[in-house]
């Protein structure tokens, strides 16, 4: 009866804080993109910070886990206290889950302001690479939507599971049958998380190249 831990990487927004030193462009907008672009990583600082607890928390948990399953169920008093140490667990992940989820919606209001900047813009390929840097950020906004709800479902279950194990009358068909839609979850994070991060690179590499072709010259 194996959970299946999925520990997070999830990539942040390039966190290099870019200076604008001059811009050859004659559009003016470029410049308050840049601005409102810069401030959107600058609102997803806290998501960052939440990563690495987050990951260390779910190690913690697992080797509990392992702990549980090691013991056999005879050791009832045991169990139930390592238990009650990951429900402890669980609760701290989900404060961790709601800073990233606070942390994404002030970025996702900030990055808002380019939807009416972007059609002031008239050069077209400044335009063009406007568009698909909207339309990526879009998407990862959606996915992040899709990878929280996942997340704490699965914390959810999680909780459901310790609470099972600390109940002696359940059966080891029921818990395993509890850890086998656990699994089908964890596997939902996973897939949202990969996505998410594919769509975090692609939008770092759109961002820069959108600063290059609207003639911002920037220091990191």
């Amino acid at each position: 009866m194996v959970v299946l831990r999925i520990n997070r990487i999830i990539l942040a927004l390039i966190t290099v804080v870019f200076i604008l030193t001059g811009c050859v462009s004659k559009e003016k907008s470029a410049e308050e993109i840049y601005k409102v672009l810069e401030n959107v990583v600058e609102a997803e600082k806290e998501f960052e910070e939440q990563q690495e607890p987050l990951v260390a928390l779910e190690k913690e948990e697992k080797e509990i886990y392992n702990q549980i399953m090691a013991l056999g169920m005879k050791q009832h008093e045991e169990i139930v206290k390592l238990s009650d140490d990951a429900l402890s667990l669980i609760e701290k992940r989900r404060d961790h889950l709601q800073k990233e989820i606070d942390s994404i919606n002030a970025s996702k209001k900030e990055f808002k302001k380019t939807e009416e900047i972007k059609e002031k813009i008239n050069d077209p390929e400044q335009k063009r690479k406007m568009e698909d840097l909207f339309e990526i950020m879009s998407n990862r906004y959606k996915v992040h939507d899709q990878l929280s709800k996942e997340y704490m479902a699965a914390l959810e279950n999680d909780e459901e599971l310790y609470v099972m194990l600390k109940n002696e009358s359940n059966s080891y068909d029921k818990l395993e049958s509890h850890v086998t839609g656990l699994n089908t979850t964890y596997q939902k994070v996973f897939d949202a998380n990969e996505k998410f991060n594919e769509l975090t690179a692609q939008y770092n590499k759109k961002k820069l190249e959108f600063y290059k072709e609207a003639g911002l010259k920037l220091e990191d």
